[in-house]
C-alpha cells in the first residue's frame, strides 16, 4: 500500500553497510516510524499526532507485545537506510514485503494485502479504460498479460505519476516505461494534486489509498482499468525491522497473528478503508 513500496536500489544497498552490529536487546521501548502522509494508512492530525489505520493498529500490537511504543514521522524515501542506521526500530508505512527488500531488512508476517490501480480525472478520455471494475492477479516479472497490453495501447504517449521508491514505481517503469512519460513524486499527495489539476494524465498507487484521495478531491478523480493484485506486490504489507532484531520481529509477528485471528485487523480496516484488507491464505 507504499501494498505499495520500493525495489532494491543503491540507497538500499548502502543501508546494508550502514546497519549496526547485531546485539541482544531488552525491548521495553520501541520507536516506530510512519510517513504521516499516506491516508488512510497513516496521516498527521491537526494537533501534530499521527492517526489512521496503522497508528491505531500499532497501539494494539504494542500492547500485545508488551512494549511502550513511540510513533515518529519520517520521509518515505529514506526510511530503510535510516532504519538500518538505528534511527528507529520499526517501519510501519504500508511497506510491501518483497524479495528485494528482504535482502536489506527483515519483516514480520503481513498485516494487510491490497491491490493497486490507475486513477485519472473523472472527465478524462482515459476514464473507464478496458477492465475498469475488474481485478487481475499478476506474479513478479509476468509478461504477456492481455489487460496490461490493452492499457499500454490506451496510455501510449501519456504521463503517469508515481511516488518514488515504491513497488508501484517499479511496476510502471517495467510495464509502461517504453510507451509513457513517467513522473516521480516525493509523496502521493503531491502527485494527486497534479493529477487533479491536469498536469499529468494518470496516477498509479495502492487502491485503498486512492479511495481516500478521491474523497479529498471531491469526486474529481476516478479509477480506470483493472485493479492489480497478487504476488507481484509480495505477500502483503508488514513491519520492517533490522535483520539483527529477530526477537523484535517475532514479538510483533505474534501480535499481528493475534490481531488477525480475533478480527481486530478486520475491524480497523473496515473503519479506515471500508473494506477488509486482512491478508488471505
Amino acid at each position: 500500500m507504499k501494498i505499495r513500496h520500493a525495489l532494491l536500489s543503491s540507497a538500499l544497498a548502502l543501508a546494508v553497510l550502514a546497519g549496526p552490529a547485531a546485539q541482544a536487546k531488552d525491548w521495553k521501548t520501541v520507536t516506530i516510524t510512519l510517513e504521516g502522509a499516506y491516508a488512510p494508512w497513516n496521516l498527521t492530525n491537526s494537533d501534530g499526532t499521527l492517526g489512521g489505520f496503522e497508528p491505531e493498529l500499532a497501539k494494539v500490537l504494542c500492547e500485545r507485545a508488551k512494549v511502550d511504543c513511540k510513533l515518529v514521522a519520517s520521509d518515505w524515501d529514506g526510511m530503510i537506510p535510516a532504519l538500518n542506521a538505528g534511527k528507529f526500530d520499526v517501519i510501519m508505512d504500508a511497506l510491501s514485503i518483497t524479495d528485494e527488500r528482504k535482502q536489506v531488512i527483515d519483516f514480520t508476517v503481513p498485516y494487510a494485502a491490497t491491490p493497486a490501480a490507475f486513477a485519472t480525472a473523472k472527465d478524462s478520455p482515459l476514464v473507464n479504460a478496458a477492465g475498469t471494475g475488474a481485478t487481475i492477479k499478476m506474479t513478479p516479472g509476468q509478461t504477456g498479460v492481455k489487460e496490461i497490453d490493452a492499457l499500454k495501447a490506451a496510455f501510449k504517449g501519456k504521463t503517469i505519476g508515481i511516488q518514488a521508491a515504491t513497488v508501484y514505481a517499479k511496476f510502471i517503469y517495467d510495464n509502461f516505461g517504453d510507451v509513457a512519460t513517467i513522473r516521480e513524486y516525493k509523496t502521493g499527495a503531491d502527485r494527486d494534486l497534479d493529477l487533479q489539476n491536469g498536469r499529468i494524465d494518470l496516477g498509479f498507487d495502492d487502491a485503498v489509498y486512492f479511495q481516500t484521495a478521491f474523497d479529498a478531491a471531491n469526486g474529481a478523480l476516478a479509477f480506470t482499468g483493472p485493479q492489480i493484485a497478487g504476488p507481484i506486490w509480495g505477500v502483503g504489507e508488514g513491519l520492517g525491522v533490522r535483520k539483527s532484531d529477530t526477537d523484535l520481529r517475532d514479538m510483533f509477528s505474534a501480535a499481528i497473528k493475534s490481531a488477525l485471528a480475533d478480527g481486530t485487523v478486520k475491524n480497523l480496516s473496515m473503519k479506515w478503508f471500508k473494506t477488509d484488507v486482512s491478508p488471505q491464505e
